[in-house]
């Protein structure tokens, strides 16, 4: 029996320790912060006068462009591969930036988006060209908006307002994310949701934290 007992050790733990850490390094540490200096989206003083702020929120900020149809399929992949599976989450946005002029090509889209999943958590922002680029330049990522003030990538964005991503110190991984892809479901399902889920996961745990010391007074 003792002979079964440490050959089961001897298989099993080696196993369990594999698949641990096989599930993915991010998974286990906190998502880097790249920036720190990024403008609050209310800066922009959407021309709906719907309001959004970077502070107590974990955001994901987009930007599509007046040539908005052209994206659309971002925002699907989005929807599917990110928002539909973090939007209970209370405190998780969406946050999609555009110019004057694209609120109705907006509503066309956020109806269509509502018949996959609720769309409570999406909010549609409409400004100047001057002070979309303010915005998109204080993150102060190598990505550029194209002549429509688009970019297909979207920006991780923490509730002190600070741009996260990875900064090329994990092991095997030595490239800097500063957005991610929405036009490829690729790098939606295989970075972003590890990295949603890395930075859900810190809240919930400073969450679990703050509760726990209060309950201990």
């Amino acid at each position: 029996m003792k002979k079964f007992l440490v050959l089961g050790i001897l298989f099993v733990l080696p196993l369990v320790a594999y698949l641990f850490f096989a599930s993915g390094v991010h998974n286990f540490a906190k998502l880097p912060v790249l920036n720190d200096q990024v403008l609050d989206v209310n800066v922009l003083k959407s021309s709906t006068n719907q309001e959004a702020t970077f502070k107590d929120n974990i955001t994901v900020l987009g930007f599509l462009g007046k040539d908005m149809y052209n994206k659309q399929g971002n925002a699907f992949n989005l929807n599917q591969k990110i928002y539909k599976k973090n939007h209970q989450f209370k405190d998780f946005q969406f946050v999609m930036i555009l110019p004057i002029g694209s609120e109705n090509a907006a509503k066309d889209l956020l109806e269509e988006l509502d018949d996959i999943a609720d769309v409570s958590g999406w909010k549609f922002l409409f400004s100047t060209p001057e002070k979309i680029k303010m915005l998109f330049n204080s993150l102060e990522t190598p990505h550029t908006l194209d002549a429509n003030l688009a970019t297909n990538f979207v920006f991780i964005i923490d509730k002190d307002g600070n741009l996260r991503g990875r900064d090329g110190s994990v092991k095997d991984d030595n490239s800097k994310t500063y957005g991610y892809d929405a036009s490829s479901v690729a790098d939606l399902a295989n970075v972003m949701t590890d990295d949603v889920k890395v930075i859900l996961a810190e809240y919930r745990l400073a969450l679990k934290k703050y509760k726990a010391d209060r309950n201990s007074k």
